[in-house]
């Protein structure tokens, strides 16, 4: 059974930073691109980073590049996610998520994942 557990959300102000983890189990873990995800209210979930199985290929749509950064330990099974300089817009919860792709650019902008996390919420006050 996989298993993939988020942890790391809160509350923060502007300008401030939160480190997400997600851990993994059940699956061969450095086998699989793995992704983090968001949803805010009232909008559809958008990938935010994607990270590729084993040789360190990441994507990262626009809105976050130079402020978040995506790595993975695959000694721990375990994906994480820098976020810095967060504002407002950045609130939502946040997903992790894996598959078995090569293919990180398309998992990212079509928010398409064999499997997901339960999410963590991330919100940040202005």
């Amino acid at each position: 059974q996989v298993q993939l557990v988020e942890s790391g959300g809160g509350l923060v102000q502007a300008g401030g930073s939160l480190r997400l983890s997600c851990a993994a189990s059940g699956l061969a873990f450095d086998n699989y691109a793995m992704g983090w995800f968001r949803q805010a209210p009232g909008k559809e979930r958008e990938g935010v980073s994607c990270i590729s199985s084993s040789d360190g290929n990441t994507y990262y749509a626009d809105s976050v590049k130079g402020r978040f950064t995506i790595s993975r330990d695959n000694a721990k099974n375990t994906v994480y996610l820098q976020m810095n300089s967060l504002k407002p817009e950045d609130t939502g919860v946040y997903y992790c998520a894996a598959d078995p792709t090569w293919g990180i650019q398309a998992m990212c902008i079509m928010a398409d994942a064999n499997y997901w996390g339960q999410g963590t919420q991330v919100t940040v006050s202005s």
